[in-house]
């Protein structure tokens, strides 16, 4: 019974889905072209008898083409140029290009992929079979075919297939590279799959219940796609610096726009980007800090740093590879380690203040500049100890000139707010820090909302309505504002952003999430001659922001933890071989259990069955009881005779001569059933037990006659 092949398409679906190809895709006349010559057939009497090799040659023909076309649209793509760029200089901007001419070439080829396969469904479509062997596309069946035919051994019955299904599908996935993104397209994909899904359907439900289920299914696919292009649109147009920084995971070195001045609430995703381990008993360090500026203009801090300016940290010659020395001569005694990704190989390290030196950390290039920003190239996925203590910093002394400057647009704020704290006369350094501590902690509050501005004055700023009006924003109006204040009282002072480490995980783990980024002062101590961390920003701000997680937060937190698993294997942050023995364990732990236990049961099984040969397959059968009685007669089955041949030695005998017949029908009968996998029927299993009825009668007779 041969492998029946698979359903066919409906009338005319074919053809309809190449029409829809072309108008997608652009090839609108070419697709029509297609589908009339597919649908023609149906109106040309004559086929052609091609063979298994005829289809085999086509196949591989359509494989040829497959490949020039990548060939040819990686060339038309300027992907080579792209690529050798990358080779010659693996720049961001190189891997930008190459990225690019990639997803340029993979949406060429698709786009034509009906184009090349449809030499082969046409073939299929104009032969006289309805379906092809599956080895004439199967490298595996097509060895085996020719290792059989090779050796003389009769080929297996392989599998049938139709392949215009797959024809179906592939026109529906080419067709979805195309500029329209309006609902045409959807509709006429749902109308597709309805009429390709309608001779698949079940029939134990009716028409109501199967068009339902469909209606409702393209219902509920139209409204995703509706809610998916409007999220789309609204993240595009969403002018928020802080979801733009954290969807790419790193703060920018060479500035920081805040969103100062806008209305409405920030939200920050609860995504894991830190995983911090801490000595025994020691908290963590409680701010990281990635970047720092010093520059303001207008809701902007720049750095006015460019990248090239940053300058390598040397690897010393007397410690290995992965120590790194920040500040040269340092001691440190707290330690912590810090696992951080770094996308695309490329991104500043969050650091604690006093950072001295860096150790194990595997990367490939280690820059500074004067600002404290470190940038390392290395593999996606770091994990570092960060030795630190109180002290000198990376941080350059200050600028008496950048450091103290602050824009003239916000003089009238600040000295408002310098009168209202009562600042105007000399005060030391640390008065003055005091005074500023005090103002924002007993008359302003923390909020992610900011409502709509009510000027008193045309000219009034986000700040000034920050420090005078709302007295209510978050981590950026608060680090903005005393930075500036400290600057309008001759303290040099810069605008710091990183994350607050605040959220255990486990013994002595933390984790850092979105929602940590923050901002906060940078100030001078002229005192200790070092720069330190000076956070305004009332303490509330960590539970606001910790308050009510979302439900699935749980689930959210298991897959980034197995994703953190899989890439500390795949960047090689973890001792590969210690995976390997823990999981060789369960494995050897069932081998060994297959080979003691299950052969045990084995053995228990057989003997349990010894005495029950009527148990096995094909050994109740009733020509062992004829066996038995013709081996009484005298003729008896040496030990390993066939039975074929024992059975014409036993007719040989004139008294047994004239059961031969009866005999052979019943040795036939008996080697199907027992060997034959499917068996007897329930008529020949009758017939061989009475044909053997009829033998034993017969003995019987002669015995007695």
């Amino acid at each position: 019974m041969s492998p029946q092949p698979f359903i066919k398409p409906p009338p005319l679906l074919l053809g309809a889905a190449l029409v829809f190809w072309g108008w997608q895709s652009g090839f609108l006349i070419i697709g029509v072209g297609m589908g009339l010559a597919l649908e023609g057939v149906r109106l040309v009497r004559n086929r052609w008898e091609f063979s298994n090799d005829d289809f085999q040659r086509i196949w591989t023909f359509c494989a040829l083409v497959l490949l020039a076309s990548l060939v040819y649209a990686f060339n038309t793509n300027d992907g080579p140029a792209d690529f050798r760029g990358l080779f010659q200089n693996p720049s961001y901007y190189n891997q930008r290009n190459a990225g690019a001419a990639s997803a340029r070439t993979a949406a060429s080829v698709i786009r034509w992929l009906p184009m090349i396969f449809f030499p082969f469904v046409a073939m299929q479509a104009y032969s006289t079979r309805d379906s092809i062997p599956l080895e004439t596309i199967s490298l595996i069946l097509r060895r085996r075919w020719r290792k059989a035919s090779e050796s003389g051994e009769p080929r297996a019955l392989g599998q049938d297939l139709n392949v215009s299904y797959f024809y179906f599908g592939l026109c529906l996935f080419a067709s979805c590279i195309h500029t329209d993104d309006g609902s045409p397209f959807f509709w006429g994909l749902a109308i597709l799959l309805g009429w390709g899904l309608w001779p698949l359907r079940s029939r134990r439900y009716g028409l109501f219940a199967w068009g339902g289920s469909m209606l409702l299914a393209i219902g509920l696919g139209y409204w995703a796609q509706l809610g998916v292009g409007r999220l789309t649109q609204y993240i595009e147009g969403f002018n928020s610096q802080l979801l733009s920084r954290l969807a790419r995971g790193r703060f920018d070195h060479a500035q920081s726009r805040t969103e100062m001045g806008r209305i409405g609430r920030l939200k920050a995703s609860n995504k894991i980007l830190l995983r911090l381990n801490t000595q025994a008993g020691l908290g963590p360090p409680p701010l990281l800090r990635e970047a720092s500026y010093r520059t303001f203009k207008g809701i902007t801090w720049l750095s006015e740093i460019s990248q090239g300016a940053f300058e390598n940290i040397p690897n010393p010659s007397d410690t290995n590879q992965t120590t790194w020395v920040l500040v040269p001569g340092k001691e440190t005694y707290n330690s912590v380690e810090i696992a951080c990704y770094l996308p695309g190989g490329n991104g500043l390290l969050p650091l604690p203040s006093g950072v001295g030196r860096l150790e194990n950390l595997g990367a490939y290039l280690l820059q500074k500049n004067s600002l404290g920003s470190v940038m390392a190239q290395g593999p996606g996925l770091v994990i570092f100890e960060a030795l630190y203590d109180p002290g000198p910093t990376l941080d350059s002394p200050p600028n008496l000139v950048d450091d103290l400057d602050f824009p003239g647009r916000e003089r009238y704020a600040l000295e408002r707010a310098v009168v209202e704290m009562g600042l105007t006369d000399v005060h030391s350094p640390e008065e003055i820090r005091q005074g500023i501590a005090q103002f924002f902690a007993s008359k302003f509050t923390y909020s992610l909302w900011q409502e709509r501005s009510r000027r008193t004055r045309e000219e009034e700023t986000a700040l000034e309505h920050f420090l005078f009006t709302s007295r209510s924003g978050h981590c950026e109006y608060f680090a903005t504002a005393t930075t500036l204040l400290l600057r309008r009282l001759g303290i040099p002072a810069r605008y710091a952003v990183g994350y607050a480490v605040h959220e255990e995980s486990g013994n002595d783990e933390y984790v850092v999430r979105s929602k940590d980024a923050h901002a906060w002062c940078l100030v001078w101590n002229q005192a200790t001659g070092i720069w330190e961390d000076f956070d305004t920003t009332p303490g509330s701000w960590i539970d606001i922001e910790s308050s009510r997680p979302p439900a699935y937060q749980f689930l959210a937190d298991i897959w980034s933890r197995i994703r953190f698993e899989f890439s500390k294997v795949r960047w090689g942050q973890t001792q590969l071989r210690q995976y390997v023995i823990w999981g060789l364990i369960p494995v050897l732990a069932v081998l060994l259990y297959r080979i003691i236990f299950r052969s045990r049961a084995r053995k228990r099984r057989g003997l349990g069955k010894a005495g029950r040969r009527e148990d096995w397959p094909g050994l109740d059968s009733e020509f062992y009881q004829l066996e038995k009685r013709v081996g009484q007669h005298g003729v008896v089955r040496e030990p390993g005779e066939p039975l074929s041949i024992w059975l014409s030695r036993a007719v040989s005998d004139p008294a047994l001569a004239e059961i031969n017949l009866p005999l052979q029908r019943v040795l036939a009968l008996h080697y199907r059933y027992r060997f034959d996998p499917l068996g007897l029927t329930g008529s020949e299993r009758s017939e061989l037990r009475d044909q053997v009825r009829v033998c034993l009668a017969r003995l019987e007779s002669v015995n007695t006659g």
